[in-house]
């Protein structure tokens, strides 16, 4: 090879590296409804954050160094340019300024200290109390942990309902959809569910997380208010979004939240997060890949849309004991259209997890509270998330509620009915009312055990159908109070042994005597 082409070779490899240097600072060419473009990073990954630079001369680490920088998440590669979400005030952006490459893709800092308190998603503290120091940055997206890394789900996730606990049981790891019309009380199961780990062990206890993707800040207050007041927030987490926010950070609360719940899963800890509502979630995401110029598809959501969702979902696991045992419980929930859970998101999210609560607005407008069509709710983890007490009772009130049902829709068309489909639908109604939970009153599992063995042994057979639950309370409290033994045993040993048993059948035998 001649002398010429060698340094020829030499020249051009030469102006390669300065072209390698100069794509870490990129020019804003134009910006609108919280996008950017942005010419010269052509080495920028996706997801990678940028920070936006008002002065030429600036320096990256001292950006990085200022807490009132502007930050920006490469969202789009293109062929000249990036196109960036801005996170924060977009009005501080404009064509010409500097764009710098961090090179780190977008992560959240995360420490012991983000447990109790309100967070944004960017883990910035929203709730007046001082700054979060993070000991880890999690990143926001990531590759959700493998088969041979997880574990089959075999713990039980208490929500306190006892329709819940007792028909469609939640394990520790699962992906349990909460479905149903506006007003249904959806938000309502997952508080509850939250509020009931303080019955659980302090070191059995899940950390919370409730992720609040666009909804008011007045419910968000709420939500908190009601937490404080249980005494659920010491465990908990709020990440908070409203709906007078840019859409890039209401498509980010979700995985802020996710993120944190990896932080404390890796410690071998027990995670619980409530994803509130990704209905919302996928209308943000729709927002945002419009103004992206990314092609809209059905609904004019983008091809992806599934893909978001899978991938944020997938990260809720039940690890390997050799990774610690630790796990992430998700319940997103979803909003539907007059009970349409057939529509293009309902279904996406159907197919991704394992198993839904379906909430009907029929049975919530008839006073039947929580409204749970147990028809169609279902959990594909089954009894194996479920105690050998509560095993053992449940058993039987899935059936007997079926052929309640079935014999209702018969009811109204036969005028004589025969002895035995009377009583079953006597029965049925009196379960029907046994279930019923007044809202942020979730029951201990312990309780709700000894209360369905009653129904099944007959307790509230002679009892008026508008009379069960006081019954139930009064038997409960009875128990409670002479034979305290029952619970601690049930709690302790999660099973129905014989002696237990027998001391059940003896206190309630004892307790009928005290109504006589």
């Amino acid at each position: 090879m001649s002398t010429e082409i060698i340094e020829r070779i030499k020249k051009e490899i030469a102006s390669l590296d300065s072209v390698v240097t100069t794509t870490e600072i990129g020019v804003v060419t134009n910006v609108g409804d919280g996008i950017a473009t942005i010419d010269g990073l052509r080495s920028a990954q996706m997801m990678e954050m940028v920070v936006f630079s008002p002065d030429a001369g600036a320096s990256l680490e001292a950006l990085l160094a200022n807490s009132d920088t502007l930050y920006g998440l490469v969202l789009n590669l293109e062929e000249d340019s990036v196109k960036v979400v801005i996170l924060g005030d977009a009005s501080h952006a404009f064509e010409g300024m500097k764009a710098y490459r961090t090179k780190q893709l977008l992560s959240i800092p995360v420490s012991e200290d983000i447990v109790g308190r309100v967070v944004n998603p960017l883990g910035e503290a929203i709730d007046g109390k001082p700054a979060i120091v993070g000991k880890k940055n999690m990143p926001i997206e990531r590759v959700a942990y493998g088969v041979m890394e997880r574990s089959g789900v075999n713990e039980p996730v208490h929500t306190g309902i006892k329709a819940i606990d007792s028909m469609i049981p939640i394990g520790r790891g699962q992906r349990e959809l909460i479905i149903g019309d506006r007003q249904t009380g959806k938000t309502t199961i997952a508080i509850d569910t939250i509020i009931n780990q303080k019955y659980e062990p302090k070191e059995k206890r899940p950390l919370c997380i409730y992720v609040a993707i666009g909804q008011k800040r007045s419910k968000t207050v709420s939500i908190m208010a009601k937490l404080e007041e249980a005494g659920a927030m010491e465990y908990t987490t709020i990440v908070a979004t409203s709906a007078s926010e840019a859409s890039p950070l209401l498509f980010l609360a979700p995985f802020a939240g996710m993120a944190i719940g990896e932080y404390f899963m890796e410690q071998g800890r027990d995670v619980l997060i409530v994803l509130d509502d990704l209905s919302k979630h996928a209308n943000a995401y729709r927002q945002m890949s419009l103004l992206l110029r990314r092609p809209p598809g059905r609904e004019a959501y983008p091809g992806d849309i599934f893909y978001l969702h899978s991938r944020l979902l997938e990260r809720s696991a039940k690890l390997s004991k050799e990774l610690g045992g630790g796990s992430i419980t998700a319940l997103p929930i979803i909003e539907t259209q007059e009970g349409d859970v057939s529509a293009y998101i309902p279904t996406n999210v159907i197919s991704i997890t394992d198993g839904q609560i379906f909430l009907e607005t029929d049975l919530f407008n008839k006073g039947i509270r929580p409204a749970l069509n147990v028809g169609i709710s279902v959990s594909r983890v089954g009894s194996s998330a479920q105690t050998k007490a509560m095993k053992k009772v449940a058993g039987k009130i899935r059936l007997e509620l079926a052929q309640f049902r079935e014999l209702e829709a018969f009811m109204q068309f036969a005028s004589d009915l025969d002895d035995d489909t009377k009583s079953r639908i006597e029965s049925g109604r009196r379960y029907v009312e046994l279930l019923k939970q007044p809202q942020n009153n979730p029951m201990p599992f312990y309780k709700q055990v000894v209360s369905i063995y009653a129904a099944n042994a007959g307790m509230f057979n002679e009892v008026p159908v508008s009379e069960v639950r006081k019954t139930e309370d009064a038997l409960l409290s009875f128990i409670e109070r002479d034979r305290k033994e029952i619970f601690d045993t049930i709690e302790k040993g999660r099973e129905l042994t014989d002696d237990v048993v027998e001391k059940i059948n003896k206190a309630i035998e004892d307790f009928k005597s005290t109504l006589a």
